[in-house]
């Protein structure tokens, strides 16, 4: 079964977590690196663990695994062997299944929440290039490179025992499209499609939110369709925009409300004035199901919004 049509149908929102990169450097982790927190994979395993169980903890019902910027590609480029990198790709989701299994052994009460789920983690090509273009969607590749692209590190992050893949911070309409092709090889898996948006209507590379939505309606297997890493006074239009053309589960998980400089792998200004439990309210009003933070939020951040939904 869907896993969000499984949790929605109990629950009026399913929580997602919020920044793991965000917790790993505030932790004294460095990840100023091509490979981001994937980096961590290699070096620090444990951390990232201990990070999605803190989320559990702070009432998020789904952890986002540390691959969104591990690709066969970029790990064969620090000198990894491509089984290597496959086998990094797997420990992902294992970590995140096992923090979220022995979160689950110790709750005592497991009737007001659902049993988090663990969403795979699938960065767009751009992260992989690590300079930026995820918030510019200007590939000079095809759909069909793409599902190349894609494809491995797809296919063993569902070996590895996802319950849904995030397909997250997807700059274009064709690398959504190219992830839903490559998804049709793999029947009875869900993913959920999530774009980085650069204004009220349009993802980054130009193309309107609408037309996304309404091209992904039509797809089985996109269990929900949204947007993440994107600031939040951006979101409450997008919303409106994604309703007025699919029935299905909206997904938001916006950033702080700074600004990555893809130059210095670093972001900039200042996070938004607005609570983050308060505007994930607002956006549950018009429509969103799917609530969250992304870039520079915390287990500070889901807190607050798991102390209202508790409440409807």
């Amino acid at each position: 079964m869907n896993p969000i049509e499984n949790i929605l149908k109990d629950f009026p929102v399913m929580i997602l977590d919020g920044a793991l990169s965000t917790e790993m450097e505030r932790r004294g982790c460095d990840i100023n690196d091509s490979l981001w927190s994937a980096k961590m994979l290699m070096e620090n395993p444990d951390l990232i663990g201990q990070v999605h169980t803190d989320y559990f903890a702070a009432g998020a019902d789904c952890a986002i695994t540390s691959s969104y910027q591990a690709t066969v590609e970029g790990f064969v480029r620090r000198g990894l062997s491509e089984s290597e990198a496959l086998r990094l790709i797997k420990t992902s989701v294992e970590i995140a299944v096992k923090a979220r299994d022995d979160f689950w052994d110790s709750l005592l009460e497991k009737t007001k929440r659902p049993r988090p789920i663990v969403a795979a983690s699938v960065g767009p090509y751009g992260a992989y290039l690590a300079d930026g273009s995820e918030y510019r969607g200007n590939y000079k590749l095809t759909e069909n490179e793409l599902i190349e692209f894609h494809r491995p590190r797809v296919k063993a992050l569902i070996d590895a025992g996802a319950d849904i893949l995030a397909c997250e911070t997807i700059p274009c309409l064709m690398e959504a499209r190219a992830i839903v092709r490559l998804l049709k090889e793999f029947p009875g898996i869900y993913g959920w499609i999530s774009f980085s948006a650069k204004n009220e209507l349009q993802i980054s590379n130009g193309d309107l939110i609408a037309d996304c939505a309404d091209w992904l309606n039509c797809h089985d297997q996109v269990a929900a369709v949204g947007v993440n890493c994107t600031p939040p006074e951006y979101i409450p239009s997008l919303i409106s925009e994604i309703r007025s053309k699919t029935n299905k589960p909206i997904i938001v998980y916006p950033n702080s409300g700074e600004n990555y400089d893809a130059s210095t792998r670093s972001w900039k200004g200042v996070s938004t004035n607005e609570s983050f439990g308060s505007g994930a309210r607002s956006w549950y009003e018009l429509g969103a199901r799917l609530l969250g933070g992304c870039c520079r939020t915390t287990p500070e951040d889901i807190k607050t919004i798991e102390a209202w939904v508790k409440n409807i």
